[in-house]
């Protein structure tokens, strides 16, 4: 199991610190939403502060883009140190040019879907992306209520990637807690992102442990 520590709920105050924290823990990646205010109803941070990130992670760096017209920034998002850069089905007109255009920039290609959108979409994509991020809140904000309809979309997802035959990860973000995550393994999932989860707790670095146990 990837566990990937969500650094918009992280302390913007003291970001370093929760930084050095989650490379000192047993996280895998460090997850970071970018949104624009457009895709999604909130902004939340761009390129100056991934490249500050980049500069003390010593764990890949997992950027998921929640913005219209994501092809103009893969190669900066590259520069800015993205290991996975995942665009959203919905905000691509060219999915799959979008994919190799990632692919070709050398990062983990994956493609995020929200709430609402079916699986049996992905079919035409699934053998080309290292990665698909399930949304299980409504994209935009952190610290919404899971949508229960999740579990039942991994194993529909899970299914399709045994049929064609992928490595494709299942990535599940939002609402991700420790009152779900034993059940989200067992549907399927890959990845977990963690965002109040983690960085509410009393210690974080134990809460990363038990989401890795």
């Amino acid at each position: 199991m990837i566990v990937a520590p969500s650094i918009l709920a992280a302390n913007f105050a003291n970001l370093a610190h929760d930084v050095v924290m989650v490379n000192n823990s047993q996280a895998d990646w460090f997850h970071l939403d970018v949104m624009d205010g457009v895709f999604v109803p909130n902004i939340s941070f761009g390129m100056p502060v991934i490249k500050s990130i980049h500069k003390i992670a010593t764990k890949p760096l997992d950027v998921h883009l929640m913005i219209v017209d994501p092809d103009r920034y893969i190669k900066t998002f590259k520069e800015c140190g993205a290991h996975v850069l995942s665009v959203h089905f919905e905000a691509c007109t060219h999915l799959h040019r979008t994919v190799g255009a990632i692919k070709a920039e050398g990062m983990l290609a994956g493609v995020a879907i929200n709430p609402h959108t079916p699986i049996h979409l992905l079919e035409d994509i699934i053998a080309d992306v290292d990665l698909v991020c399930m949304m299980s809140v409504n994209p935009g904000f952190g610290g919404q209520k899971f949508i229960e309809n999740t579990y039942r979309k991994i194993s529909e997802l899970k299914n399709l990637i045994i049929k064609r035959k992928t490595k494709t990860l299942i990535e599940i973000d939002g609402g991700v807690d420790f009152e779900n995550y034993k059940k989200l393994k067992k549907a399927g999932a890959d990845v977990l992102v963690a965002g109040n989860t983690v960085f509410s707790a009393s210690n974080p670095t134990d809460a990363i442990k038990k989401l890795k146990s």
